[in-house]
This record gives C-alpha cells, structure tokens and sequence, in this order.
C-alpha cells in the first residue's frame, strides 16, 4: 500500500481502482505514513503556519431540503435567525481586532438575502476591511449573481459538492437538487476569478469507497484552491437522525490523501472533525491540514445554527475560541498567524 501512497505523493495522480484498494485496505501503520508524508508537503509549502478564517453564520434560513441538514425547510423545530448588515459588520471588527484577515460568510438559501443584499454587505466589508480576504458560502446561484458578489470584492467561495455520484447525491438530496448542477456552480465561480473552494461528506449514508474515489478523482479535474472535508454528523431532527456517524479516523486519512493530490491547497482542519474527536483539529493540522474556522457569530445565534447535533464552541467567545485555538496549535507544534492565507494553489 505504501507504493500507491508515494505514487500520488510523487505523479499526483491514482486511477479509481488504486484509490478504492487504498481506503479499503488502510491500516494505523499506513495512516501514520500517510500522515508523516503529508505533514511534510504541507510543510514544505506553508511551514507550521495556521491560518485562521472568521466565520460568520448570518442567517439559518434556508430553501433547500437536502435530507442530512439541520437547518432544512421542513424542520419545524428549527429556531430562524437573520443577521442584518450591521450585525455582520460588528462581527467583522471585533474579528478584526482579534487578528482574522479572512471573513467568511456561510447561511442557508435564504430569499430574504437578494443579491443587491449580499452586494451591499460584501462592499461595506470591503469598504471597511480592505486588507481582509472576504469568503462567501450561500450555495447555489446563477453566473450573473456570483459576477455581482465578485464584482462587489467577494474574493472567494466555498461550495461542498457534497458527493461526486450523482446517484449517491439523489439519495442525499430532494430531487430538484443535482450533483450536475452542483457541479456547474464550481465551474462557473472559476471561470470567473474566485478562489474556489469545495468538498464532501465523509461517511454520509449510503457512501461506498468508490464514491469516495470519484470524490477524489473530480478534485484532481477541478483543481480548486479549497478543499473542506469533515464526517457527516447526523441530526435529530432530519431522515437520516439515526444512521451512524462518519468516521473521524477515515476523514483524517482522507484529507492526508488530498494534501498529496493537492500540494498547495488551502485544507481546514473543519469544526464538524473537531466535534466528532476531542481533538480532531489537532488530528487534522498533523494529517495535513493548514487552516482552522473560529466562530465570530454572535454567540446568542450559534446554537440555532445547528448543520448537525453537538457542534463544538457554541458557548465560547471569539476572543476565548481564538486563544484556546493559539494553544492547541502550539502544543502540536504549530501557530496561529495573522494573515489572509490565499492559496497557493
């Protein structure tokens, strides 16, 4: 097995077939060569460097049901929320203050946020922070839309694929929902200058290695300069409330795996690997992750910002998150930098 991890260290590239014997054959003696090659691409591109991005859930809102999340159309228990500009804005100063030079924009589908909307709110950031990289991350919309919010000084953008196989997505989403379309969003944000950033679901229902494969396989064709990946984590008030969780240990293996296939990515270690071990961040930076997302939100919103069941920093101030971060890092050997962290790749 080690043969097939020096070759995607060395070629950067595996067929489907070298990718399903890898992840099925895995072992903890291959996992930790794995892991040391990784943390040494990893070094050798971004050194020991940590970048932090801001994240701000402005609104949980959403008009898509997609069958694994929290925050979807049809779950009635869900407490709603809206941030308004100013909000968002007091969340980027104090963020400021704290050292983010990244703010990253994440909600639901929500109608109320029209794109003169999120145009107004991405130029004031702009306007205001203009040394700061501003990411969004609102999901699917037209060429015209994400033009306008680049146009605006949105610099990035973070769409998961969620899962390659179109089959496999039809079982995780509502039917006017595609993988192709999914996919055509990812192409349009490149051709027209974002940072892109995408990502799957490791461990969501009904996943086989061979879709993990394809996952892998469309990431080499993409290219993006982002990769997020974190086990699913299943939500009590969704249809898949009762299907086991993801493996934290598989993910870990599968982020080392894109850290060879893609050097110079940007690759968080996710706040989802951080809830499902105590320290899956940690786990992550030492499998070749560089990048870790600190909660800015107002701290009375975030638990109704629930994608899944027992979400980590709920409670903790940015501040307190930012410190606590600091020192995890540092005992493993890493540090935190106050830098806007663009790809490489």
């Amino acid at each position: 097995m080690k043969e097939l991890i020096n070759k995607l260290r060395d070629i950067g590239t595996l067929t489907k077939e070298e990718y399903i014997v890898l992840i099925e054959n895995r072992t903890p003696e291959l996992s930790q060569y794995l892991f040391a090659n990784a943390r040494r691409i990893r070094e050798l591109h971004y050194g020991t460097d940590v970048y932090i991005r801001g994240l701000i859930e402005f609104t949980n809102y959403c008009k898509n049901d997609c069958l694994y999340c929290g925050i979807r159309r049809s779950n009635m228990n869900a407490v709603r929320y809206r941030l308004d500009k100013k909000d968002i804005l007091a969340c980027c100063e104090a963020g400021y203050t704290l050292g983010f030079r990244t703010f990253v924009l994440q909600g639901g589908e929500d109608g109320y946020f029209t794109d003169d909307r999120i145009t107004s709110i991405v130029s004031d950031i702009r306007r205001h922070f203009p040394d700061c990289a501003i990411t969004l991350s609102i999901g699917e919309k037209s060429y015209a839309s994400y033009k306008r919010f680049f146009d605006a000084g949105a610099d990035r953008y973070l769409l998961r694929h969620e899962t390659y196989n179109c089959e496999h997505y039809a079982k995780l989403h509502p039917t006017n929902l595609t993988a192709e379309a999914r996919r055509q969003c990812l192409y349009d944000l490149k051709d027209i200058g974002y940072q892109v950033g995408t990502g799957f679901m490791v461990g969501s229902p009904y996943q086989t290695a061979e879709h993990l494969a394809e996952d892998m396989l469309f990431l080499e064709k993409l290219n993006p300069q982002m990769v997020g990946i974190g086990p699913f984590i299943p939500h009590h008030d969704t249809c898949f409330s009762r299907f086991p969780a993801g493996s934290s240990e598989l993910t870990l293996f599968m982020l080392a795996l894109i850290r060879l296939l893609l050097p110079k990515v940007l690759l968080p270690a996710t706040t989802a690997l951080g809830t499902a071990a105590p320290n899956g961040r940690e786990l992550g930076i030492l499998a070749g992750a560089n990048v870790v997302m600190p909660n800015l939100s107002p701290v009375n919103v975030r638990k109704n910002y629930t994608l899944y069941d027992n979400k980590i920093c709920m409670d903790a101030e940015a501040a307190e998150c930012r410190s606590d971060l600091e020192k995890r890092m540092q005992a493993i050997g890493y540090q935190v930098v106050t830098a806007r962290g663009d790809s490489l790749n």
